[in-house]
């Protein structure tokens, strides 16, 4: 019998996930991962982990499977926590759920189940896991969205990598969500009716100024509101002498200064606030809302503009370097000259993008078919061909 540890995060998907694979034969233990202890920047009735954890225990009772915690909150704070810190000092804006399951769930958590002896770690993702094997006999693995479209969940793990691949199941990927929630009251699981977790992955809702400020001290700087008319490329295109050159042009985020617009207000740190965002700026008496079109954090300005249709938040390429490009299938990378028409998309839940890659020397350009809103420094992109994710990088 083969040997599965699932990670029962207290939650109705990781539960069923854990009936199915016993329903299927499988020797299945529960594993809930504490990975987070300072309470005081958490909304802490949104997401406390200990109920979550209590939770996780009666789903494994009901479910007759043994179960326990492990900690890994040191872990979590080097490569989660920290790195969060980091990007966002430098202006970033890093996707902890994403790194969350590159650096947690599918490489500590999953050597922590090898040497369990499991042949398997499972997780409630709402994703599909296919393969096939090639002329020479190797076995390749394909991460493939969801049947429910609207909890797809495939982008979250747009880093795994094929060992990961290999050694994973995701057992609720071909069930919509009220599906897995009817299996959950059909079988009396205590998490049928449980509110799905918002925030960071095992942190729970988090106050983030609060939560940036234990590293990032608050610094008083101006907000400058930009006017749509600027205009941010020239009247005439410049002539460009080949592709790399035009997508080096259309990749090129505005250089803002503080005389492009009028100050109109004042934060408490650059490095707070994200591209795209609404909330948090405090300025009213506008005909439409103010979102940040930009941040400079050598100077601590905020750049904003009118409206959601701002030219300033809109941009047709991005670039991801060498270093941060990263293929689920290897077999499908591009050489250098090479390029491949996908779908694309540059957050969770975004509807998939027509793109074509350029890959270049230094790295890959991301060429959308329209522009697109807040492409954001520090985020993910991840490319698709039809059903399947085959690769992803850190936006530059």
């Amino acid at each position: 019998m083969k040997k599965v540890v699932i990670g029962l995060s207290g939650g109705v998907d990781s539960s069923v996930a854990a009936y199915l694979l016993k329903e299927q034969g499988y020797d299945v233990i529960g594993l809930f991962m504490k990975n987070w202890h300072d309470d005081s920047v958490t909304i802490s009735e949104e997401c406390p982990w200990l109920e979550d954890s209590n939770d996780a225990l009666i789903v494994a009772e009901k479910l007759g499977i043994p179960f326990q915690t492990v900690d890994l909150s040191v872990e979590y704070k080097e490569r989660i926590v920290d790195y969060m810190f980091n990007e966002y000092e430098k202006g970033r804006t890093p996707n902890p759920d994403v790194l969350c399951n590159r650096e947690i769930k599918f490489d500590v958590f999953l050597k922590i189940a090898l040497q369990l002896g499991a042949d398997y770690v499972a997780t409630g993702h709402y994703c599909r896991k296919g393969s096939f094997t090639s002329a020479d006999g190797k076995e390749t693995f394909q991460l493939l969205s969801g049947i429910d479209r609207n909890k797809d969940q495939s982008y979250f793990l747009c880093q795994l990598n094929q060992e990961q691949l290999s050694k994973t199941l995701f057992p609720i990927g071909e069930l919509t969500k009220p599906e897995v929630r009817r299996i959950a009251a059909d079988n009396e699981l205590i998490t049928a009716d449980k509110k799905d977790s918002q925030g960071l992955c095992f942190i729970g809702k988090v106050r983030l100024p609060e939560f940036l400020q234990q590293k990032l001290k608050p610094k008083k700087g101006v907000i400058v509101e930009v006017e749509a008319t600027l205009d941010q490329y020239r009247e005439q295109l410049p002539d460009f002498r080949n592709k790399e050159d035009e997508l080096a042009f259309f990749s090129k985020k505005p250089n803002y200064t503080i005389k492009d617009g009028k100050v109109v207000g004042e934060h408490q740190g650059a490095h707070y606030f994200t591209k795209g965002q609404r909330k948090g700026l405090d300025v009213g008496g506008t005909k439409d809302p103010l979102y940040v079109i930009d941040t400079d954090i050598e100077e601590n300005v905020i750049y904003t503009g009118q409206g959601k249709g701002h030219p300033g938040l809109y941009r047709r390429t991005l670039f991801v370097t060498n270093a941060e490009i990263h293929w689920v299938r290897p077999d499908m990378a591009l050489n250098v000259d090479e390029n491949m028409e996908v779908m694309a998309r540059i957050r969770y839940r975004q509807p998939l993008q027509k793109a074509t890659l350029y890959r270049i020397d230094s790295g890959l350009y991301v060429d959308f078919k329209e522009k697109q809103s807040a492409i954001t420094e520090g985020q993910f992109v991840a490319w698709y061909i039809g059903d399947e994710l085959i690769g992803s990088g850190v936006i530059s």
